[in-house]
């Protein structure tokens, strides 16, 4: 589900002496000698690779370091990445795909994977697979172009690569044009307006096996010496496609990294729409984006007790604008008689766009019903009153759902669940039916509409191949050894961490208690972070009335924009490899001058009381 922000080229080419110093786990690559039967990375591995009929693969190419990494079809801006280490780039499809009128979007050839294979020496015997976004997609079928070229998670593979791993990435079935995450699910669609039940399939579940099984085939082909370490990461789509792959096939990976997961599938994008249903059934419109930027940063002035521009636990923030004269604008009285004092015509609020806020921060309901704050502030691990799904915490960054359009992925998901491209939105009008074209139907959505898409969802999960992967039984993933590490933004904007929590908390009841689960699965909630697979900042500063820097937000540290630590994921390897159960890791801004632990759930950071509050040494996990 990401919300794709885009860095700066990489013109420096990645070192992976300096990479494998970062605790990746690319320094203990061993080196080793090619044996008489590992392949040579040329077109004999076209003929050579066959682990079944469905399988092809499509393109071999041999790179050295320094080498770019591009096709004969790369554009040259942006300008393409160096290699820091060389490899072997495979790139196959599994199929059997969706067949179909040529050009339809659903019309596909099946599963695209590439494989990034470090050289015979280097390769540290581990496969790190990464998930996608959104409604993934990519050029992974295509010889001219690099799978996910110019994304803003690429170096992530990139580092993982120098550091010895065997990358994989997949479109997820997706291999019709347009490419591509985000928006678009136009391929979920059959040309006669049908359920696209074998993209569904491939989407949620199949793509993840086959990334691991292929990947598992062709690393002990290629390098003649099988993996010892098979790794998941995702961020989003590629969080939930981690916790699939726990529940449907145990047995595919060592450890997940599950990065705020789009799990709850139908029920989370379809409360993703409830901001707009709340403002065009409340006040015919949508509220400013300088208005809504104001309610957050009062929201965050008035719940962050240690001053840190952003809140530390937004689960006891019950902030409620109706009642704050300072964020009401001066023709407007409160229900208590008090007068609103901001003249600021761009930032102050009237009593019912206050109330439209309290609703979004609440969360879905079946009529629009939002309880007192102070009573129900939305925010427990169960749902409350009329909820049907958890809103943005306070503090968080309203703009992106409840902005000028809908967030893309919400109005494609009811044209799925209503089988009906016309509840699509047509800016961008990116979803394409030969039935229909969008026409912004979902602007007329009532209350009662909108819960009942949520009801149709859940019961289309047949049909949906079980996308909403709220399956809390992990016995045998458990049983096998696996590791789980989640992780959630508590200023997420797109993805409410709740969704998490209660995740976790079923799988608590369902697996023998927080001290069992704990024993394999993992949750860390982290402040101020938001939606983006690289990290970034969500949380509405009141200091400035801007989202928050990474300055003044602690992040975890990432392989990037010339840093080296790879936190999270070390993390989990040291847990699956060495037995170390992360419980406390300390996290920085990006001048240390802020540092906070994250602690795993249900323990948070809680200030001791003496010392710094900007310094991790002055916090317990309790």
């Amino acid at each position: 589900m990401h919300s794709r922000t885009y860095p700066s080229p990489m013109l420096a080419v990645l070192s992976a002496t300096t990479l494998a110093l970062a605790g990746c786990g690319g320094g203990n690559a061993p080196a080793a000698t090619p044996t008489a039967t590992a392949q040579a990375c040329d077109d004999g591995l076209k003929t050579s690779f066959a682990p079944d009929a469905n399988t092809t693969v499509l393109l071999v190419k041999s790179y050295a370091a320094g080498d770019p990494l591009a096709l004969p079809g790369t554009p040259a801006s942006p300008v393409p990445p160096v290699l820091g280490a060389g490899m072997c780039l495979v790139k196959m499809v599994v199929g059997p795909g969706n067949a179909g009128t040529a050009g339809a979007p659903s019309t596909t050839r099946g599963v695209g994977i590439e494989v990034w294979l470090p050289t015979q020496a280097g390769w540290n015997e581990r496969i790190r697979a990464f998930g996608s976004g959104g409604w993934a997609g990519g050029r992974h079928t295509d010889i001219t172009r690099i799978g996910y070229e110019g994304a803003s998670f690429q170096p992530l593979h990139l580092a993982a690569l120098a550091n010895g791993y065997a990358v994989v990435v997949s479109d997820h079935g997706k291999t019709t044009a347009p490419y591509g995450g985000g928006a678009n699910a136009s391929f979920m669609m059959n040309p006669d307006g049908s359920i696209n039940q074998v993209s569904w399939q491939d989407f949620s579940e199949r793509a993840i096996h086959e990334m691991a099984e292929k990947s598992k085939a062709l690393v002990k082909h290629y390098y003649a010496r099988p993996h010892q370490y098979a790794y998941w990461e995702g961020f989003s789509t590629g969080g939930r496609q981690g916790l699939k792959s726990a529940q449907k096939y145990p047995g595919d990976f060592d450890g997940i990294l599950a990065g705020a997961p789009a799990i709850n599938w139908t029920n989370f994008i379809t409360s993703e729409m409830y901001p707009q249903t709340v403002m065009w059934r409340d006040l015919g419109g949508v509220i400013a984006a300088s208005k809504l930027n104001a309610v957050s940063a009062s929201a965050t002035a008035a719940c962050d007790a240690a001053g840190l521009g952003f809140i530390l636990n937004p689960a006891s923030c019950r902030y409620d604008p109706t009642q704050d004269a300072a964020a009401l604008c001066t023709t407007t009285t409160t229900s208590g008689a008090t007068p609103g004092s901001n003249a600021d015509t761009t930032k102050c609020l009237s009593l019912a766009e206050a109330q439209a806020v309290n609703k979004t921060w609440y969360g879905h309901t079946h009529d629009g019903s939002v309880p007192d704050p102070f009573v129900d502030n939305g925010s427990g691990t169960t749902q409350g009153f009329k909820q049907l799904w958890w809103g943005l915490t306070r503090g968080t960054s309203l703009t992106s759902l409840a902005g000028t359009n809908p967030f893309p992925i919400s109005s494609d998901n009811v044209a799925l669940i209503l089988q009906s491209p016309q509840f699509a939105q047509t800016a961008p009008a990116t979803f394409v039916n030969a039935t229909a074209a969008p026409a912004d139907r979902w602007r007329s959505l009532t209350y009662a509409d909108l819960a009942n898409v949520n009801a149709l969802g859940v019961g289309l999960q047949p049909w949906f191949s079980h996308i909403n992967t709220d399956n809390p039984n992990l016995a045998a993933f458990r049983d096998k050894g696996g590791k789980i590490l989640t992780y959630h933004g508590l200023a997420d904007e797109l993805i409410t961490p709740q969704g998490s929590v209660n995740y976790y908390a079923k799988v608590e009841a369902a697996m023998g208690g927080n001290a069992e689960v704990q024993k394999f699965h993992r949750l860390f909630l982290i402040p101020g972070m938001g939606h983006n697979t690289i990290f970034k900042v969500s949380a509405l500063d009141p200091a400035t009335g801007a989202i928050a820097t990474t300055s003044k937000v602690p992040l975890p540290a990432l392989p990037i924009n010339g840093g080296t630590d790879d936190q999270l994921f070390t993390a989990l390897r040291n847990w699956v490899e060495n037995g170390t159960a992360p419980s406390r890791m300390d996290i920085s801004s990006s001048d240390a001058s802020v540092t906070l632990p994250i602690c795993a759930y249900p323990k948070r950071a809680v200030h001791s009381g003496t010392g710094s509050v900007r310094s991790a040494a002055s916090y317990t996990c309790s």
